[in-house]
């Protein structure tokens, strides 16, 4: 049997296991993608079973129709978010490698979503500019891509979104890294800014969560 990786900033490897393996398990299909997933060196960048149901589960909250998705790596948080929009609805999903995100294709398929997923392979801004038309439609966001360009997707994001929107950015707690201030390497300073930056802007409501390695929930006012 193939010993799942699990993983947390701050929660003890007993507990993941727990919430991952007893309570929010992968589906028989989410398996399949997580293990084809785990034949790459890059393997680390998947998103954990809690993540992924915690962002099916906020699309069904907000009554999602219509969804975009900034860095798709092999597809599972896109399987994830696509199962739980209605039959009618989209999600558009970017990222820069055709060869990681055609792994996930079969598994949308077998999951029967693929009719709702877009993937566009192309830098996520230059597919989010040609979406300006589109501005203040989208009612989901998700955001786990370069960290570098964090801010910018943020921004265009938050374009995106309507009012009442919902917003999730992962990995901003980066491994606890953002609340030690001996920790100043690039990466780190741009994730400790954007999450002071979001705290204090006006035009949203936050909330960051210490699930995985922190997700960041913003809502626009």
């Amino acid at each position: 049997m193939t010993t799942i990786p699990v993983k947390s900033s701050i929660t003890i490897e007993k507990v993941v296991r727990y919430v991952t393996e007893k309570i929010h398990p992968d589906s028989e299909v989410e398996l399949g993608l997580r293990l084809e997933t785990l034949k790459l060196p890059q393997h680390g960048m998947i998103s954990s079973s809690d993540v992924g149901n915690f962002l099916s589960f906020l699309v069904l909250t907000a009554n999602a129709k219509k969804a975009i998705e900034v860095g798709t790596f092999t597809g599972y948080t896109a399987l994830k978010i696509a199962s739980a929009l209605p039959s009618e609805g989209k999600l558009i999903c970017c990222d820069v490698s055709k060869e990681w995100a055609s792994i996930g294709k079969p598994y949308w398929d077998k999951a029967g979503v693929s009719s709702k997923i877009d993937l566009r392979i192309a830098p996520a801004i230059n597919t989010m500019l040609e979406l300006t038309s589109e501005a203040g439609s989208f009612d989901f966001a998700f955001i786990d891509a370069d960290k570098a360009n964090y801010p910018n997707y943020y921004e265009a994001c938050l374009q995106l979104l309507r009012p009442g929107g919902l917003m999730v950015l992962d990995n901003m707690l980066w491994d606890g890294a953002v609340a030690d201030e001996l920790f100043t390497d690039e990466t780190t300073l741009v994730l400790r800014n954007l999450n002071s930056k979001i705290k204090n802007d006006k035009r949203v409501s936050c909330s960051l969560l210490t699930v995985g390695d922190g997700l960041m929930l913003v809502r626009k006012k």
